[in-house]
């Protein structure tokens, strides 16, 4: 596990207080509090169907909640006072169709674009200096005018983050963002987020199925399945079959950082 970041604080970047949200009539999350601070990096874990990604669009304010309350920088989700302060990465995020043709820069430069903007905003120097400034921070320079198709898949996951970062969000979600690329992009992809944490004073809360990844970057963990199970440093994370033991549920266990349920 990777040391705080020396820009954390005691300054919420998130607070959750007991937050009880449904979809398609089933409640996935009943009564969860969390609060995340300035400079901490925290990785989501849980087995699928643990409301993990329905926890990060709560956050985004895509889901209502059906009860509690969610504050981002002391104010509701996606509104004028937190507008462009979070950085979203979904699942699809690389999933492009084949027809689309566009290159790193420009997909990059789709982060500064805003509901306040037109359909295109002006190429100011500011603008240019954002997008620049996300390029080197994602190791993408070289590559700038290169179009996405010809990227390996840590390569496209880089320059979606890119896209984050041009927003200037100080806060960045991600949704499984090591799915699809390969050990040595993982590692690099691992590296990259421990810099925006560590040297840029960028707050993460990462979802993911790769608890190996997790454990190995992450300062926090908050373990997910029918409410929160831990929530604490990474180090402490107690054993799979011991937090199954403490709920009551079927064993979940992880297979090459993959998890699963099995049987009673």
């Amino acid at each position: 596990m990777l040391e705080m970041s020396e820009e954390h604080s005691e300054d919420p970047i998130l607070t959750i207080r007991n937050l009880s949200v449904s979809r398609s009539g089933k409640e996935v999350l009943d009564s969860i509090s969390i609060e995340i601070r300035r400079g901490e990096f925290v990785g989501l874990v849980g087995p699928n169907g643990s409301g993990k990604t329905t926890l990060l669009l709560s956050i985004l304010g895509i889901l209502r909640p059906m009860g509690g309350e969610v504050l981002v920088f002391g104010h509701v989700p996606a509104c004028k006072h937190n507008l462009g302060m979070v950085g979203w990465v979904p699942q699809a995020a690389t999933q492009l169709p084949n027809n689309i043709h566009i290159t790193v820069r420009e997909l990059i430069r789709l982060g500064t674009l805003n509901q306040d903007n037109f359909l295109w905003r002006l190429m100011t120097r500011d603008i240019r200096e954002r997008i620049d400034r996300s390029l080197e921070m994602v190791g993408l320079t070289e590559i700038a005018d290169v179009d996405l198709s010809s990227l390996s898949g840590g390569q496209l996951q880089r320059a979606v983050i890119g896209r984050a970062l041009a927003s200037e969000s100080e806060f960045i979600l991600l949704d499984e963002p090591l799915v699809g690329v390969d050990r040595a992009s993982r590692n690099s992809l691992l590296r990259l987020l421990d810099d925006l944490c560590h040297n840029h004073g960028k707050t993460i809360l990462m979802v993911s199925h790769d608890l190996a990844a997790v454990t190995q970057t992450t300062h926090r963990i908050v373990y997910l399945e029918g409410g929160i199970q831990y929530d604490g440093p990474t180090e402490e994370l107690p054993e799979l079959s011991e937090l199954a033991n403490l709920r009551g549920i079927e064993h979940v266990h992880s297979v090459h950082g993959e998890w699963h349920k099995g049987e009673k």
